[in-house]
């Protein structure tokens, strides 16, 4: 079962990525003046190119919440941005840019670290801590992704709060989204259609604080830093929201650790590629 969520979580990351770039191609060229306007997806909505990108990652859920539930959170979460080697190879046709060594560091980066956490994870066997702990690590994560409404027009309202919001709140959306896999395989359904609720809202909301944060900041500051937050950050509340039986992983668990790192550093510096960054921000 682990090797099927570890397809299942690469499976989703490229439906979810290159979803984006065929949105991309359409909304790069759609007027500027209907940016951030519901008349801009009453145009998209007619380009079936774009359609097809939208149902590819409505569709690339199903796997992310079948990863979640057969492999170990710490492996989903590095193995979504795989999905960024896609828009690279991509991005390098549409784009018509050369993959310089920054890119191909990145590469061997995100492949290297997403295997070393593989290899070096325990068997799948975690499982949540109370109710209150898993609504607290929800909350944080969406309060933070709902900040700038919160402090709008304040001097707090700044474009690397946008960025950061954007990640905590898709932070929030994958949390969100773990939690539904498990109910769902408890049958918890209630419980799995709540959080189901809360996934889907903070999507809808990070996705308004992304696409101002495109707005307010350069694309190769925005797409890196975002995506860090919103693939690691959570790994980092792990501990307080699930139990996870570490006894078995290899080497007590220091090739996860080399892996993460790898695999972070790796989505870096190919989300802040100009090629990668613009062809995401378009999709934005």
């Amino acid at each position: 079962m682990f090797s099927l969520g570890l397809a299942s979580a690469i499976t989703a990351s490229l439906l979810f990525n290159g979803g984006i770039v065929l949105q991309a191609l359409d909304a790069r060229v759609a007027p500027r003046a209907l940016g951030l306007r519901l008349a801009l997806l009453s145009r998209l909505f007619r380009r079936p190119r774009w359609v097809i990108g939208f149902l590819l990652s409505l569709i690339g859920v199903g796997p992310q919440i079948i990863a979640y539930a057969n492999a170990p959170f710490v492996v989903v979460q590095p193995a979504l941005c795989v999905g960024l080697l896609l828009v690279l190879v991509l991005a390098e046709h549409v784009l018509h840019e050369r993959v310089s060594l920054r890119e191909v560091v990145g590469v061997v980066a995100i492949i290297g670290g997403v295997a070393l956490v593989a290899w070096g994870a325990p068997s799948h066997s975690d499982t949540h801590r109370s109710g209150i702990a898993l609504i607290a690590v929800v909350a944080t994560l969406s309060v933070a992704g709902l900040a700038p409404f919160i402090v709008r027009r304040t001097r707090l309202d700044t474009g690397m709060l946008m960025i950061l919001a954007t990640g905590c709140g898709f932070g929030a959306t994958n949390v969100a989204t773990k939690l539904v896999g498990d109910d769902f395989n408890l049958g918890h359904y209630g419980n799995a259609a709540l959080w189901g609720i809360v996934g889907l809202g903070m999507g809808v909301a990070a996705t308004i604080t992304n696409m101002t944060a495109f707005q307010r900041r350069a694309a190769t500051t925005v797409v890196p830093v975002s995506t860090a937050v919103q693939t690691f950050l959570p790994i980092l509340f792990e501990p307080l929201f699930l139990r996870e039986r570490w006894g078995s992983a290899i080497f007590d668990g220091v090739p996860i650790i080399a892996g993460l790192v790898l695999a972070l550093v790796g989505s870096v510096l190919i989300a802040g590629s100009p090629a990668v960054s613009e062809l995401i921000a378009g999709a934005g």
